[in-house]
């Protein structure tokens, strides 16, 4: 059996060709998977189990390590060894902690640990599993751009 193409596909096919869009059809985006081992741990003076997942570029470890320079678990449990300062009564909690240093000046910023103390996300896209919560989501500084931490703060 013999395959004819008419003028306007050849015509269509060739320039696309020379294009070079004859390839296949890109690739989609696929965000990189949520790694949900956990980090650090702690609880906090109410009793509750946080966790801090490795997580990936929108939640968690690899998240606020890289995007807010905060490299250390102890400065999570410096603000989760604190009171919740603000509670949305959903599953949506927030710590406030102070990074003070005194040598060779004194200067201090404020940092707020963000925690989804539930199974899921809100939007549903996150699951912890059965049992369990998916912990510390971001971790940032104020009034910094970017809310990255400086370093002389060593967090």
């Amino acid at each position: 059996m013999k395959k004819i193409m008419t003028l306007t596909a050849a015509v269509t096919f060739g320039a696309s060709l020379m294009a070079g869009t004859a390839s296949a059809a890109p690739m989609p985006v696929v965000p990189h998977p949520w790694d949900q081992r956990v980090k650090c741990q702690t609880n906090d003076p109410e009793g509750r189990h946080i966790v801090t997942r490795y997580g990936n570029s929108e939640l968690g470890w690899y998240h606020f390590t890289g995007r807010h320079n905060i490299k250390k678990c102890s400065t999570l449990y410096a603000a989760l060894h604190g009171r919740v300062d603000r509670n949305d009564h959903h599953g949506h909690l927030e710590y406030d902690a102070v990074e003070i240093e005194t040598e060779p000046r004194s200067r201090q910023v404020k940092i707020t640990v963000v925690v989804q103390y539930t199974q899921k996300t809100p939007d549903g896209h996150y699951n912890a599993g059965r049992g369990q919560k998916i912990g510390v989501i971001t971790a940032y500084c104020h009034n910094r751009r970017g809310n990255k931490c400086p370093a002389w703060a060593r967090l």
